[in-house]
């Protein structure tokens, strides 16, 4: 069974269901209001540890309700919460999603006691770190904790994964200096490079753009076009899977779990992981919410078996 620590965020997601974003200054009516679990990282582990993966959380939530609810939902899937802690005083990040008719979504977030999380926390779990498959981490907590954790990880010899989201302009070369595999979405790979995505070769330009700042190894997500995968051994576009999308909250969080526990160790089987990791993703869409939305194993592998 692989084995995965993902660090990052976790929120509680109160979306808005409206016919279509509002444009600026116009007010408008909601449709339905509901909440799920969500955020970054806690979406990714759950995808792990639904797809079959062992999975430990590194994460801190705030001193409420929203805290212990996160915790359940957690190991409702699966996930390991022993080193999920809480930050007293501080309360449990929250994004607001609008999603509309279409299942596009847009998100805000108040990252509450996600950024609460430190260096200390991650030493507290350094067996953990060391002698596990895989780091996955993203944007939705300090960068200096994901550096510490990737520099441990990449002694021990384990596959480090950023996702970096949200994006930011520049990424600290320390950091990219640990990380095995990018995997950001063609808006944020255009934000870090400077270069927007249209189509294929802008998609070839930004992974080399990736390549340059230190990174053997690129997968850019690009919505219901598919994912762009650049290695040293295989440049090409995995196409989505083409369904019609009900909710795409949490999709690149599916591709992401999926994407890790199929993955070798020696990372021979990059494509057919995309593959897997599309195939999740493809269902996810098709269902509301971000956490519950995230396919088991067993319904990936149906769905795949079906399609032969």
């Amino acid at each position: 069974m692989k084995k995965i620590v993902v660090i990052g965020s976790s929120n509680v997601d109160t979306t808005l269901h409206v016919k279509d974003f509002p444009k600026p200054g116009e007010t408008i009516n909601a449709t339905d209001v509901t909440t799920a679990g969500g955020g970054k990282g806690a979406n990714q582990a759950i995808a792990a540890a639904k797809s079959g993966a062992e999975t430990y959380f590194i994460n801190r939530v705030g001193e409420d309700s929203d805290g212990g609810y996160i915790t359940h939902q957690l190991k409702s899937y699966g996930v390991d919460t022993t080193y999920v802690q809480t930050t007293m005083g501080a309360k449990t990040g929250h994004a607001y999603i609008t999603l509309n008719e279409a299942g596009q979504n847009d998100i805000i977030i108040d990252h509450g006691a996600n950024y609460e999380l430190t260096v200390e926390d991650l030493k507290a779990a350094g067996d953990l770190i060391n002698n596990w498959d895989c780091i996955i981490a993203q944007f939705e907590t300090p960068i200096d904790v994901t550096t510490a954790a990737f520099k441990m990880a990449k002694k021990a010899g384990k596959i480090t994964i950023l996702n970096p989201a949200p994006a930011i302009d520049k990424i600290p070369d320390e950091l990219l200096k640990y990380t095995d595999i990018i995997m950001p979405n063609e808006t944020e790979s255009a934000k870090i490079t400077g270069i927007p995505i249209k189509d294929k070769s802008t998609l070839a330009t930004n992974a080399e753009k990736l390549h340059l700042l230190g990174v053997k190894n690129v997968i850019i997500t690009y919505g219901d076009k598919g994912a762009y995968i650049s290695t040293p051994d295989v440049e090409t576009l995995v196409p989505a899977y083409k369904v019609e999308a009900t909710d795409t909250t949490g999709a690149g969080d599916t591709f992401i779990g999926y994407f890790a526990s199929n993955l070798n160790a020696d990372m021979s089987n990059f494509e057919e992981a995309a593959k897997i990791a599309s195939r999740a993703s493809s269902i996810a869409v098709q269902r509301l919410g971000a956490q519950p939305s995230i396919p088991t194993e067993q319904e990936v592998k149906q769905a795949m078996e079906d399609e032969e």
